[in-house]
């Protein structure tokens, strides 16, 4: 029965919320648009072989990227800035003197044989150079055999074993040809009587020697040092070794970079922005537990603590985690509550068909859960794998997004089949209850059950109709890309950057209301240092500047512009490259596991449906003139997160009706599958579209086009399930 492991369920979900309670006390890393952070302008620097262009700038801009996600802050600002300098914004960084030491060194490490050894000022032999080594004495190291190209990845490790047990090192692991060179280089000095100056080799970082070690006796003569690995050893400690890691992994700048500019910046967002979009987030989620309690009654209870507790659990994660918190990662996180009644409806539909097939509350309970565990399980996992594979394979703000959304399906999925269990187990224990089965709603909704099983509408009658019904939609959402063309937000293809000398403190939810009255409402308004104002905005001709001046001096007084320069996308093609790469991974990983656990045809068919919601939603927003910005892109990657979720719901239930009704044709399974979960389809969107219309009602500019991009991703998945992915796969 159901009681079945009600202790460890119990004693599961008392130490994980008592965790998170915890966790809970840890302060929150807030992003640049809700508390700003530091700014760090640097300036590109030529050298003697490389002269900087907008090419060498780009690559600098990828590298400090790199090393920037690799320090683990999330969602930075990087951009060029004009022809040699670059930005970049760290938001929430406890010490900005720590961040410029490890972004801003050029980091070339190579690899150098030793020649020799040198008396103090005495010159090298031809083919040498004359260095120190760690401990201040002349060598002599020929040229470089290996460099960071040829590192593949490193490491930070305390050694516990061997000769150096006890101290921190850094592990390098090599690339393919870098295996071989290293092999090659180890081999030459191994063959070195020990004790010569020969038998050492030297790592420089930055042309100074970080170590510059023997190479062992146990490594023979003839081999050298194979397997692609090494161990940087240098009086690390454990802060140092982390460092040298993250600069060898993240690669070399092209070109020297001196910091030109450093301060700090005031959030993009204003007081009255963040509290109305916060607002109108807790009305959406409140309506939802409402419309929860409504439809389920005592069931509806279960489900709004058990919701209640996933937000918790899942803020506490992440906390555990220091994600960055922004105001669209809230909007995502609140909507993920909202996702999470996914689950909850599942099991109570599955209670509902199982008490109306005879079954006891208490029967019902016990097999609701049992049934729906499946789809439950293949839905969330679908969606962990593309988050997995996000966060594994891109960068940035996606990279992020990889990481909320692996917390969120994981608490999901706790909550729903643990804690959720019970509370629904704890009230089918009083008979009051369980002889009571209106109570816990499980006969709303019958009557409209059973009209769908008298009439038996044909939704998959007519599979070639519905198809290019879909293909249709597709086309013509798409023209909308030809039709209206596309209006790409300053991450993507960079803008202007307008900075001010103003001579009173200036509200930033003014300014931004004034950029709106000028026809630029997606202007990104911030305070820099003391008495400065930063606008970034589309380009704009001189005639559109001087009235952004006029703008600014009406509301803020006196001012000075003092900065006018086009500034570069802070989502670069790095990024972006990488973006499509892990997407790409991640829905060839779903089509496989889908073929695994169903068929490949259902696989395939979830993916187009997919398809066409996101086709939809990015034709929509060129029909409707909308800029594809930062903000569109995390609502994108929810829609991707979550549109197949449907389509293996129904499949879950093809899949089971297949099962028991082998000789049945196939289309009429497919059709009373696709009947049969239409409640659970209607629900869950509900759920999601109470909070995303709040969002967009109430709250502001911010969240707008984002709540909007989600309405119109919710509504397209919840009809495609049906009426795209079930014909697609007959």
């Amino acid at each position: 029965m159901l009681s079945k492991g009600f202790g460890w369920r119990l004693f599961m979900s008392i130490v994980v919320i008592a965790g998170s309670a915890y966790l809970g006390n840890t302060q929150p890393r807030l992003g640049l648009d809700l508390r700003g952070g530091t700014q760090i302008v640097y300036e590109a620097q030529d050298t003697e072989t490389v002269t900087v262009d907008s090419q060498v700038v780009q690559r600098t801009v990828e590298v400090l990227r790199r090393r920037v996600d690799a320090m683990g802050t999330v969602e930075p600002n990087i951009q060029a800035s004009g022809d040699r300098r670059i930005i970049v914004e760290l938001p929430d960084v406890s010490d900005p003197q720590e961040a410029i030491e490890v972004i801003g060194q050029t980091a070339q490490l190579t690899f150098h044989p030793v020649l020799d050894t040198v008396a103090q000022g005495e010159e090298a032999p031809e083919g040498g150079t004359v260095v120190d080594d760690e401990d201040g004495l002349p060598i002599v190291i020929g040229p470089a055999r290996l460099t960071g190209e040829d590192v593949k990845d490193a490491i930070p490790l305390f050694e516990t074993s061997g000769t150096i047990s006890g101290v921190w090192v850094v592990q390098v692991n090599f690339q393919s040809e870098g295996e071989q060179k290293w092999a090659d280089l180890t081999r030459e000095a191994a063959c070195e009587s020990f004790g010569s100056p020969k038998r050492r080799i030297a790592i420089l970082l930055d042309d100074q020697v970080i170590t510059s070690p023997q190479v062992s006796t146990n490594v023979p003569c003839a081999t050298g040092i194979t397997g692609g690995t090494t161990i940087i050893t240098g009086n690390f400690d454990e802060e140092s070794a982390a460092d040298l890691a993250l600069l060898i992994q993240a690669g070399a700048l092209p070109v020297p970079i001196e910091i030109v500019e450093q301060g700090t910046i005031g959030p993009t967002l204003g007081e009255t922005a963040i509290a109305a979009s916060i607002e109108a987030a807790l009305i959406g989620a409140g309506l939802t537990l409402l419309y929860m309690i409504a439809y389920y009654r005592l069931l509806g209870v279960t489900a709004a603590i058990s919701l209640i507790v996933y937000a918790l659990l899942s803020a506490g994660v992440l906390l555990w985690f220091g994600a960055t918190i922004t105001l669209p990662g809230i909007a995502g996180f609140v909507l993920a509550v909202g996702m999470a009644v996914d689950a909850n409806v599942l099991i109570y539909e599955r209670m509902k068909e199982e008490h109306e097939a005879g079954a006891t509350v208490r029967d019902a309970a016990f097999a609701g859960f049992k049934r729906a565990f499946t789809a439950i399980a293949d839905s969330n996992i679908t969606t962990l794998l593309a988050a997995i594979l996000l966060f594994f394979f891109a960068t940035g703000s996606v990279r992020g997004f990889g990481v909320t959304l692996t917390i969120g399906v994981a608490v999901s999925m706790f909550t729903a089949l643990v804690f959720t269990r019970v509370l629904v187990d704890l009230f089918t224990r009083s008979d009051a209850i369980s002889s009571r089965p209106g109570l816990l709603g499980l006969e709303v909704g019958r009557r409209f059950r059973d009209r769908l099983a008298e009439t038996r509408p044909n939704l998959t009658g007519r599979t070639g109709m519905l198809i290019g019904a879909t293909a249709a939609v597709m086309v013509l959402s798409l023209a909308g890309l030809f039709v209206r063309g596309t209006s790409f937000g300053v991450e993507f293809s960079g803008g202007l950057l307008l900075e001010y000398d103003v001579a009173q403190t200036v509200d930033v939810e003014e300014v931004r209301a004034a950029m709106a009255d000028i026809g630029l409402p997606r202007a990104v308004v911030q305070t820099s240092g003391e008495g400065n104002l930063i606008i970034r905005t589309e380009n704009l001709p001189q005639e559109r500047q001087e009235e952004v001046d006029a703008k600014v001096a009406e509301v803020a007084g006196e001012s000075e512009r003092v900065r006018s320069q086009f500034v570069g996308p802070t989502i670069g093609a790095e990024l972006r490259n990488k973006a499509l790469v892990a997407l790409a991974i991640a829905l060839g990983v779903q089509l496989i596991y889908l073929a695994i656990r169903f068929r490949w045809t259902m696989g395939l068919a979830a993916v187009l449906a997919m398809a066409h919601d996101l086709a939809v939603l990015i034709g929509l927003f060129a029909w409707m003139g909308k800029t594809y910005d930062g903000v569109f892109l995390a609502a994108l990657l929810t829609v991707i997160g979550y549109s197949v979720n449907d389509s293996v719901v129904i499949f879950d239930r093809i899949r089971e009706q297949r099962k028991l009704r082998p000789e049945d044709p196939l289309p009429e399974v497919v059709n009373d599958s696709a009947l049969q979960t239409i409640p659970r389809t209607i629900n869950t969107g509900m759920g999601a579209l109470f909070i995303l219309f709040a969002l967009w009602l109430l709250g502001g500019d911010t969240l707008g086009d984002f709540a909007l991009a989600l309405i119109i991703g919710t509504i397209a998945g919840t009809y495609s399930s049906i009426l795209s992915a079930s014909p697609i796969y007959l």
